[in-house]
């Protein structure tokens, strides 16, 4: 899969952030994060979606948890499944910390996303991630307020389409405060790392 360069400049992190993933210094502490560090950012504060069983999640709902999300599809054939495979490799390597992690997945294409095709995909990485599922105007909003690009792409044979989409997940803090874009391909070592940084301040 590939992905064009507005993917990236759809997230705004250059005009929105000043700082790097490196040595951004916090009162008291020095932290030096893998991923890129946007607290106090305004992403994902209308986050309301339904979940696979039809309940309406918000990160309120997460609240107490580190909260993983990432867009993408259950049709895509590298990004999303390494994604959500990563993923579950980090919470084992947390230990018990682990518990306190909480993947949320929202796909980019409801058109073919059912909702028991979600909960089945999802709950194959790791039983406790959640899946979400908008409308195709729901999920342009919320696309838009995550500042994440997405695009059907078609195929070669007719009716046949792939989706483009941001590949990076956002993480979210017990109270529910954006604080890290980590892009795909970082590693799960690099995202245990940080979050073992979070979870240690607190």
């Amino acid at each position: 899969m590939t992905f064009p360069r507005r993917s990236l400049l759809a997230l705004g992190l250059a005009s929105l952030l000043a700082v790097s993933a490196c040595d951004k210094l916090l009162p008291g502490k020095q932290v030096a994060y893998n991923a890129v560090d946007i607290t106090g950012a305004g992403y994902g504060r209308t986050l309301s979606l339904p979940d696979a069983e039809g309940r309406t999640r918000s990160l309120a709902d997460f609240n107490g948890k580190y909260v993983v999300v990432f867009f993408g599809y259950t049709q895509c054939p590298d990004v999303c499944p390494g994604t959500l495979a990563e993923l579950a490799q980090v919470k084992k390597a947390l230990g018990p910390d682990g518990d306190k992690v909480q993947g949320v997945f929202i796909t980019v294409d409801p058109e073919r996303d059912t909702p028991q095709v979600l909960k089945g995909y999802v709950t194959s990485f790791d039983p406790g991630f959640v899946a979400l599922r908008g409308t195709p105007e729901q999920t342009a909003a919320i696309a838009k307020d995550f500042k994440v690009y997405y695009a059907k792409v078609p195929g070669k044979s007719e009716g046949s389409y792939s989706m483009d989409h941001t590949a990076g997940s956002y993480v979210f803090d017990t109270k529910g405060q954006v604080r890290l874009f980590t892009r795909y391909g970082g590693g799960a070592e690099a995202l245990t790392s940080d979050l073992k940084q979070l979870i240690k301040a607190g």
